[in-house]
């Protein structure tokens, strides 16, 4: 196996190599063609053929690999220009008056020229690396986060509907029909709160884990809005929701299904979590370059110690008492996962008489 990969390896440094020759001949070859033009358009002006031969040193030295490509080139085109462009015309003479001096200025410009290409290149390419990496390590955090805010979220639940099921077999003839239904309405607020997780989870397996991207089509801000407000309803009826959105009709590139399930989230977090009856505002704004979605609620607020840290998958409960059970952690990390797939943001602040959510969409796709 170890000799296949070496095998492979080998092959691609040739390939690289064979790659990086012919590019060079040919970036040679055609500023030798337009040196060629320039030089019988207007032959009093040689310093034209000079700077043809540099520009085609900056891309040897952009498009091939390593440093040997654009120093070789700078010789080349240091031949070319006295035997092609200097008299006596195709003879390499390097005795004329001042020309050793020029050749040799030429060609410090040229290797200089194109190790400084070279070298930003590799600056560059090391920064793309450094950026990936630092990727990687985001997705390495934020799965760790969700796996630890998946083990909290779904211990508890299901610790409950364990233990009110089995309340109810033990204890069946003893208890009256009004704890009966007490019970039964307990496992059915744990189930619908595992599935509400269930579909976060299968939510994140629609962003490529490679790249952190989604497949994106544009969406009526007004329709994406209106399904969400169904979807969370059929869930929550008894909550009340203000809604407000432009008169303008707004097309956004976004997946439909991730975003109304970040807004399903934030508003259940809001109906949840707040502790107030008051309604739950969420309004929509157009900013010209993107859209901005706002959940309002009108209760307890956000500690403002774990405002930086809300959405980095930590199960937090402003209650404790009365909400112990149910932790923002996975939803809103995952409301971040989705809202940076489409390149938007999202923040978290407390107002006068609660909390504001707020995420923004681009309008226009960033490729």
């Amino acid at each position: 196996m170890a000799h296949k990969s070496g095998f492979q390896k080998r092959k691609m440094s040739s390939g690289v190599i064979l790659r990086d020759t012919l590019l060079t001949l040919l970036i040679l070859l055609v500023a030798t063609a337009i040196a060629f033009g320039f030089f019988h358009v207007v032959p009093e002006n040689s310093a034209n053929i000079t700077l043809v031969y540099i520009t085609a040193l900056v891309l040897t030295a952009r498009f091939t690999e390593g440093y040997f490509y654009g120093v070789a080139a700078s010789l080349v085109s240091v031949v070319a220009i006295n035997y092609l462009f200097t008299y006596p015309f195709f003879r390499v003479n390097f005795t004329l008056t001042g020309y050793p001096v020029t050749f040799l200025f030429t060609l410090l410009i040229s290797i200089i020229v194109s190790a400084l290409t070279t070298r930003l290149k590799e600056q560059a390419d090391a920064l793309v690396e450094r950026e990936k990496l630092l990727m990687d390590a985001e997705k390495e955090k934020m799965r760790a986060n969700l796996l630890r805010s998946v083990s909290h979220d779904l211990r508890t639940p299901l610790t409950g509907i364990i233990g009110n099921s089995t309340t109810y077999i033990d204890n069946s003839e003893s208890l009256t029909d009004q704890e009966k239904l007490r019970l039964v309405e307990h496992i059915r607020e744990d189930s619908n709160w595992l599935l509400n997780m269930v579909e976060n989870l299968l939510s994140v397996t629609r962003i490529n884990q490679n790249s952190m991207k989604i497949a994106t089509s544009l969406e009526s801000v007004e329709e994406v809005v209106s399904e969400a407000l169904l979807r969370f309803r059929k869930r929550l009826p008894d909550v009340a929701v203000t809604v407000q959105v432009p008169e303008d009709f707004l097309m956004v590139p976004m997946d439909a299904m991730l975003i109304e399930q970040v807004i399903i989230n934030l508003l259940e977090n809001a109906a949840v979590h707040s502790g107030s009856e008051l309604p739950v505002e969420l309004t929509v704004s157009n900013d010209e370059k993107k859209v901005v979605f706002h959940v309002k609620d009108y209760g307890v607020g956000i500690d403002p110690n774990k405002l930086d840290t809300i959405f980095d998958g930590s199960s937090y409960t402003p209650d404790s008492a009365s909400d112990g059970h149910r932790g923002m952690g996975i939803g809103l990390s995952i409301c971040k996962t989705i809202i940076a797939a489409h390149n938007g943001e999202i923040s978290a602040v407390n107002h006068t008489c609660g909390c504001e959510f707020t995420f923004t969409l681009p309008i226009t796709s960033e490729k």
